[in-house]
């Protein structure tokens, strides 16, 4: 059997707006440092071919030390690596893909049309195609098919299998059964697909091996495959340095320092949290996310903390008070019962205000 790497959208050079420009520096550092670790996975599992399917940059342009980077993580592998330039670093004569010279075992495809490129000393044939433009209306397997007996058929290729009339090389399942492929390498998704299977032949995509974002949440990494005339198996291989993680936190009848505290101590302190409180909150230990949020990032790489709590239903019984106070809530709560449920947060913090200033305490945060 045939060993492979796959990954895509690595999207090198991401601008990481959300973050200071400091910690983008950084993260942009990590990303180049994938690329290391990257081609190690490759020579530690003796990889014999590396499919890098789409979007390897984020725009036409790469910083000089990002170029040096990847240029020096392919040369020094021994396998046979194919790129596919995707919508965000389509190729062209004055790309990055197209200004260098590459090493010899590094195949980039450069037209939209199927390239092939026959590798006789492993007994396998890939295909491929690139982006040229940033939309792409025309699918990359119309019409295609590989008839190449005795040969493992591989495929790479930037294009989304999501939607028949995307703007993005539109790739169907039914195209992908025609296609003859025993295995097809996409890029274009960034969350990873798990092996699939259409008609004969096997795909999937690995998803971003690094999240620039909350949008792109979790384990992030590439896939390490095994391949032969229709067969194939894939393993999903973890890289990324950091990971965004939206972790929901419970404070129900507890403290919310307490809570958090304990919730840090389980967890990594390299990854990027956004923290969403769940639960009732209590009126007389009000969560202070300035607070909490400043508590977070003293651990984490990156922290916010959110509420998404509800008010205490103890907090109801004394709508039955002859007081202001419960003539307050039994009003807002008739309110919160008629409105609806994009205006309930706000009618919630009203009620934590009203109730502060009704009894002097501190307004919350």
């Amino acid at each position: 059997m045939l060993t492979f790497l796959h990954a895509a959208d690595l999207h090198l050079d991401s601008p990481f707006r959300a973050l200071s420009p400091e910690r983008a520096a950084e993260r942009r550092e990590e990303q180049r440092r994938l690329l290391s670790r990257l081609a190690g996975t490759a020579q530690e599992a003796g990889a014999d071919l590396i499919f890098l399917s789409g979007d390897l940059f984020d725009s036409r342009r790469a910083r000089p030390e990002t170029l040096q980077a990847l240029y020096q993580a392919l040369e020094e592998l021994e396998a046979e690596v194919f790129l596919a330039p995707g919508n965000h670093d389509p190729w062209s004569a004055a790309s990055p893909y197209g200004k260098l010279t590459w090493p010899d075992h590094v195949h980039i495809f450069s037209t939209p049309e199927t390239q092939r490129v026959e590798l006789p000393h492993l007994g396998a044939v890939v295909y491929g195609s690139a982006f040229t433009a940033l939309y792409r209306m025309d699918g990359p397997l119309e019409g295609f098919r590989a008839d190449d007996p005795g040969l493992v058929k591989f495929g790479c290729f930037h294009g989304d299998p999501s939607n028949a009339h995307s703007r993005y090389g539109p790739i169907t399942t039914n195209q992908i059964a025609a296609s003859g492929l025993d295995y097809l390498a996409l890029g274009h998704i960034h969350t990873a697909s798990g092996l699939k299977k259409a008609g004969p032949t096997w795909y999937a995509w690995p998803g971003c091996p690094e999240g620039r974002g909350f949008d792109e949440t979790g384990d992030k990494g590439v896939y390490l495959g095994w391949a032969e005339e229709g067969r194939v198996e894939l393993d999903f291989v973890p890289l990324a340095t950091r990971r965004y993680l939206t972790p929901e936190l419970d404070i129900t009848g507890k403290d919310p320092e307490t809570a958090l505290r304990d919730f840090i101590a389980g967890n990594s302190p390299q990854d990027i949290l956004r923290i969403l409180l769940v639960g009732e909150r209590d009126p007389e230990n009000e969560p202070n996310l300035m607070a909490l949020t400043g508590l977070a990032s003293t651990y984490f790489y990156s922290a916010s903390v959110r509420d998404g709590t509800s008010l205490s239903r103890t907090l109801w019984e004394r709508a039955g008070e002859d007081t202001l106070t419960g003539l307050f809530l039994r009003t807002m709560r008739r309110r919160l019962e008629e409105a609806d449920d994009d205006e309930k947060p706000g009618l919630e913090r009203a009620v934590r205000f009203g109730l502060a200033a009704l009894e002097g305490r501190e307004e919350p945060q």
